[in-house]
């Protein structure tokens, strides 16, 4: 009997510090989460243009994930929103764009399950991707880009009138919320985070021919989403007369505290100011429809263009001169993620750049995150295909894996491993969250340590050596995303070779510890 209590004594023992190193908002520490469905608002649509003559009023739903069991009653909020090119799911000809797409899911999952909550947030879609001039298309995606902004800020601001008025029903902490867009949703959560006012939107590039701003206040409603917007009668357009904004939770905020963007674009820059949210941005460096830098936007659906729209590089760069981003910046982040993507964004604080192969036929790739079930979509009699479409216009997996070649779940877990492992310092950050994932051991420079890495670059082994006397202590090599390639412990030697040992070529990033910090080095192998 006293072996078997030692015996439980000891398990006990040891799924006590199991739990006391599992860390609340960074590991995984809830097994099940609760998915409700719920309606944030409700505003008026132009999708049912051609079906009907007008607008109709369409009901603004999320999918709200919470760890299941939880009894935390204030917990940080993320508003997450979908691709989809501002377009129905299937007429945008897309496998993505709705609350169910699988990056979406995952994502939203992960996040509950470290303690967060989510809201997966559905926004009016609709514009004319088939008008005939490029002024029309950029007017009615601007438009559509617009009402997205609404719909997001009326969901930030359900859960402030919910705080307020509700007893919190939600059990959310309204003073950290993050703003987590993928592609479509990357430019809305860019735009809620930076339009702080109708005039930013009066840029030349913003209005027509005809000299009227493509939005108009009194016709499209407040850049919040608060006050009504209604078509003047005889304005020459099928929605004469009809009221196309509503007010929804006037009175509360709209304000968040963390932006991030995966895959998505700004439309301005100028739009970008002093106080912003802190932003984080993840975007393919030869994204073929939104530019990593500046550029023209190109709708997927059809390869038009649009108008000119400034990437991640560029605006992660803003964000940091501005200082937006110093709440970031002022920490040690140790982890293999901020060590990849510090070996490839120019020092730009909260910016990834993802780095893929140009496929044959000049084809690049914009979203490696994102997968689908090559089956189902490639069905010809596929339920969402219209009677009488071709074979080509129904196969929706061959066309969408045209940017997506080597399209897999296992491909697209990986990125976003490196995603939520990027994320998650960052948000324990700005968020001021009870989760220690910031080093608090020392970056060491090259020139401190005395460090020499030759031949660099390497074909097969490369020596490492502390001319300062320094002894290194260890070495890890990291792959651009963040992945453990080699793991080098108790070197304790002022000299180490590490063998190349069949890795591809490419670019590493190798941590190399001291006593008293850490020294970073990039790698490259032939």
């Amino acid at each position: 009997m006293k072996k078997i209590l030692t015996i439980i004594t000891v398990l006990c023992f040891m799924v006590t510090v199991s739990f006391a190193q599992a860390t609340r908002y960074v590991d995984e520490i809830f097994t099940d989460v609760t998915v409700s469905q719920h309606i944030y608002g409700q505003n008026y649509t132009i999708i049912t243009v051609p079906t009907t003559g007008g607008a109709a009023l369409q009901p603004l739903a999320m999918d709200f994930y919470e760890p299941t069991g939880d009894t935390e009653t204030e917990r940080p909020l993320v508003v997450l929103l979908h691709t989809g090119n501002f377009l129905p799911n299937p007429q945008n000809g897309s496998v993505s764009g709705t609350m169910k797409d699988s990056f979406i899911v995952e994502v939203a999952n992960r996040l509950a399950k470290t303690g967060y909550v989510v809201a997966v947030a559905d926004y009016r879609a609709g514009w004319n991707p088939l008008a005939t001039s490029q002024e029309e298309r950029a007017e009615g995606l601007i438009q559509a880009a617009y009402r997205g902004i609404q719909d997001t800020r009326t969901c930030v601001r359900y859960f402030k009138m919910d705080y307020a008025t509700n007893s919190n029903s939600f059990g959310v902490d309204t003073s950290k919320i993050t703003v987590f867009g993928q592609g479509t949703g990357g430019y809305i959560s860019l735009g809620a985070a930076t339009v702080d006012s109708y005039n930013q939107l009066l840029l030349p590039k913003f209005i027509n021919s005809s000299g009227f701003p493509m939005v108009i206040e009194s016709i499209h409603g407040d850049i919040y989403g608060t006050s009504y917007g209604i078509v003047p009668v005889g304005a020459g357009s099928p929605l004469d007369g009809d009221t196309i904004s509503l007010p929804n939770h006037v009175g509360y905020s709209s304000e968040f505290q963390l932006c991030v963007n995966a895959g998505g674009a700004l439309g301005d820059t100028s739009w970008l100011t002093a106080g912003d949210p802190a932003m984080i941005s993840y975007q393919t460096t030869e994204d073929p429809f939104a530019p990593y830098t500046e550029g023209i936007l190109i709708v997927p659906t059809t390869g038009d263009l649009i108008v000119n729209v400034q990437g991640a590089a560029v605006i992660q760069a803003k964000a940091n001169a501005l200082g937006n981003n110093d709440v970031m910046k002022g920490a040690w982040y140790n982890d293999p993620y901020t060590t990849a993507a510090n070996a490839v964004n120019g020092g730009l604080e909260g910016l990834y750049p993802v780095h893929r192969p140009t496929w044959p036929n000049d084809t690049k790739e914009g979203a490696p995150w994102e997968w689908w079930n090559a089956a189902y979509w490639g069905q010809i009699d596929h339920p969402s295909c219209p009677t009488g479409t071709t074979t080509a216009q129904c196969n929706f997996h061959t066309i969408n894996s045209i940017n997506n070649p080597d399209m897999s779940k296992a491909k697209a877990m990986t990125y976003i491993d490196t995603i939520m492992g990027y994320f998650v310092p960052r948000a324990c950050a700005v968020l001021d969250l009870p989760c220690s994932t910031v080093s608090t051991e020392p970056v060491l420079e090259r020139e401190t340590v005395q460090l020499m890495v030759a031949p660099n670059p390497a074909s097969e082994s490369v020596r490492f050596t502390s001319r300062s006397g320094k002894q290194i202590l260890s070495i890890v090599l990291y792959d651009i995303n963040g992945r453990l390639i080699q793991n080098h412990q108790n070197v304790n030697n002022t000299q180490f070779d590490m063998n190349r040992n069949g890795l591809t070529p490419g670019l590493y990033v190798a941590k190399v510890r001291f006593e008293d910090g850490i020294s970073s080095q990039k790698i490259i192998f032939e």
